[in-house]
């Protein structure tokens, strides 16, 4: 290479950052670099962003381009077909919703598929574990429950299901009842109310296809609508359907890193984001026989975890214990001791089967959408659920003689999960008074400030974990309740944020509230699509009174500081177009485009009284979200001190 060359080289490298504050993953990373191995955290230093893509000027839509709208007077550039920095902008933002909500959709289809397998009896080792969500989601969606058999329910509950995906429901989604009525009706009337999910994925595509829809505003709308038939139809049905399937969550103990493996067991990894098989892997690692033909391999036992919303899924209900989250996929597999890493669909690296390759790991895809090339292909499939399931964990048993040098960094958090919005009802009020009653009045009286769900992903270009353990122990310290799901749980349970001791670090009003009630300050929903519960439990919140009557008036807000994938976009969104003050970290994809940037955040503010916004900086975004918590507790007027009113024996009567 000339001097030259190996000067621009060097331009392209990205700036070198401090790569996690994560001991376990500080460990792994500095094997890999001793050993010369590549892994997402060295490969982005050696990989600089697009600075014009990045920002959102480039448009690669068709073969007249790619067009870049750069240099002096760049905002007033059109690219060839005319397009302005605007429509750019807007079909980007359009088109990374679809394949966000089309991601989580696929998923809240196979399991509606699962129970309408199960209803027929013809899956194995599946079955209906909690009929009284069963029975709620059948008169959510208006199916008679009177007098039948469980999987006679199942199959219509499954079927209607179907219905929201395909778009043959009265062209309006079952679960837009679910929103407070006042959100309703403004859907309605700006035509934002989703008609089925795949139906807005495909006009998505269409409108965002050179020569249709070139409105920026128009664009956006369209994306809020399709993000809608993500939080209040795929996503959302797949936490029930879920739920109904394989029970719903109830708080467990469990623990979190990479310390949960262990060098004496047959180590097998579960990653991505189907339960259907998870929930089968959890059942055979636990088959006496199986646990019996790894003893006769040499092993002590059988150790499963969990790699991001798999992870979550098999946390929440079992108590499995996720070996950490998207940035540990590699470093899971660099500690020499996974037998094997099963794998099914979203946020699977492809580097993962080279770097399987130097070590002993084998490597498993199970989804017929899935494969990557030089791993073993398994497809899964519901009809002999549990006998491919122990194939499998049969598989990683067979290549526990194979193993190398072990390095298992010994770092492990103590977590509570499992916070289901049934639970928190429940756990607010007992068994005969369940209610939000209690939560509304200690937002009122100013005990909790407010809520904040802190959400998503990790992306290597900024230093894993920081901003979000950041983020969680500033808000709680400022009697805000955090509300957490996906790889951000993941995060807070590696520091023990999730454990009822994080009380000690709660604002003396949240400590107080908690330690009755008997939750921690930080609250693990579940899996990505489980944000879903978020939006459940704010319409429970608006509908306990109090507190406004739209999610809008609500002093709530949402961070994700740490996306990086097309569905924390679509996730971010359609929180916004339900009522939320949403702030994403990293970098804004469409900073260029002002037109954009500016609809996303006052244009959406006035239109449907949520906004999305981008900073990059944690201490920026905190100051941000504590504002527009206190902003909504003045409009909603209870900042002001109340007298204390002594009541004597007629008041009492009379209230």
């Amino acid at each position: 290479m000339s001097d030259s060359e190996e000067s621009k080289d060097k331009k392209k490298k990205a700036e070198p950052h401090a790569k996690s504050i994560d001991p376990a993953a500080l460990e792994m990373l500095q094997k890999a670099d001793a050993a010369g191995i590549s892994t997402v955290f060295s490969r982005v230093d050696e990989m600089k962003a697009c600075p014009i893509g990045a920002a959102g000027s480039c448009c690669q839509l068709c073969a007249m381009g790619p067009c870049r709208l750069v240099g002096k007077n760049a905002e007033e550039k059109t690219g060839i077909c005319g397009a302005t920095h605007g429509t750019i902008g807007a079909r980007y933002m359009v088109r990374a919703i679809a394949g966000g909500v089309a991601a989580h959709s696929d998923h809240g289809r196979d399991i509606a598929k699962t129970l309408l397998a199960v209803s027929k009896g013809k899956v194995q080792g599946y079955e209906v574990k909690d009929t009284e969500k069963l029975n709620a989601v059948a008169a959510l969606m208006k199916i008679s429950t009177e007098g039948r058999e469980v999987n006679d329910i199942a199959g219509e509950v499954a079927q209607r299901a179907l219905d929201n995906f395909n778009g043959v429901v009265d062209d309006e989604l079952t679960y837009v009842s679910r929103a407070p009525k006042k959100r309703q009706e403004l859907w309605r009337k700006l035509k934002l109310v989703p008609r089925g999910v795949d139906r807005e994925v495909v006009e998505s595509m269409h409108r965002t296809h050179v020569g249709v829809d070139q409105d920026a505003d128009h664009l956006l709308d369209q994306g809020m609508r399709t993000s809608l038939a993500d939080g209040w139809g795929g996503a959302m049905l797949a936490t029930d359907l879920s739920d109904i399937l394989f029970g719903t969550p109830k708080p467990l103990v469990s623990e979190a890193n990479l310390g949960v493996l262990k060098e004496e067991d047959v180590n097998i990894i579960v990653h991505g984001h189907e339960p259907t098989l998870s929930e089968m892997i959890v059942a055979a690692a636990q088959d006496p026989e199986v646990i019996e033909y790894a003893k006769s391999k040499g092993a002590k036992g059988i150790t499963l975890a969990g790699i991001c919303c798999t992870a979550n899924e098999i946390l929440q209900r079992h108590g499995i214990p996720p070996a950490g989250n998207f940035l540990h996929q590699e470093l899971a597999i660099i500690t020499g001791a996974v037998d094997a890493m099963i794998v099914d669909v979203q946020c699977v690296l492809q580097a993962l089967q080279p770097l399987a390759e130097k070590f002993h790991t084998k490597l498993i895809t199970t989804s017929p959408k899935a494969k990557i090339p030089g791993a073993t292909h398994v497809e899964f499939e519901e009809e002999r659920a549990l006998d491919i399931a122990k194939d499998i964990v049969r598989m990683g048993i067979d290549n526990y003689a194979n193993r190398g040098e072990v390095t298992i960094p010994q770092y492990t958090g103590d977590m509570v999960a499992g916070f289901s919005h049934e639970y928190i009802n429940y756990m607010l009020g007992g068994r005969y008074r369940a209610s939000f009653r209690p939560l509304n009045d200690n937002i009122m009286n100013g005990k909790i400030q407010g809520a904040v769900a802190i959400v998503g992903c990790n992306n290597p270009r900024v230093t894993q974990d920081e901003s979000i353990i950041y983020l969680v122990r500033e808000l709680i310290k400022n009697n805000i309740l955090v509300v957490q799901t996906g790889c951000a749980a993941h995060a807070s349970a590696k520091y023990g944020l999730l454990a009822p001791e994080t009380l000690e670090e709660a604002g003396d009003g949240l400590r107080e509230v908690c330690e009755t009630v008997g939750m921690p300050p930080v609250l693990h929903l579940g899996s990505c699509v489980d944000n879903s519960r978020i939006m459940t439990i704010l319409s429970h919140v608006v509908e306990e009174g109090g507190l406004g009557d739209d999610i809008s008036d609500l002093p709530i807000a949402a961070i994700c500081p740490e996306y990086y994938c097309e569905k924390a976009l679509a996730i971010g969104t359609y929180a916004a177009a339900s009522g939320a003050y949403v702030v994403f970290g990293v970098r804004n994809p469409v900073e260029d485009c002002k037109e954009v940037v500016d609809i996303m955040s006052n244009g959406w503010e006035e239109k449907v009284g949520g906004q999305l916004v981008f900073e990059p900086d944690m201490k920026k975004i905190l100051e941000m979200v504590l504002n527009k918590i206190q902003e909504k507790r003045e409009a909603l007027g209870i900042n002001e001190e109340k007298e204390r009113v002594l009541l004597d024996m007629a008041a009492r009567r009379e209230l």
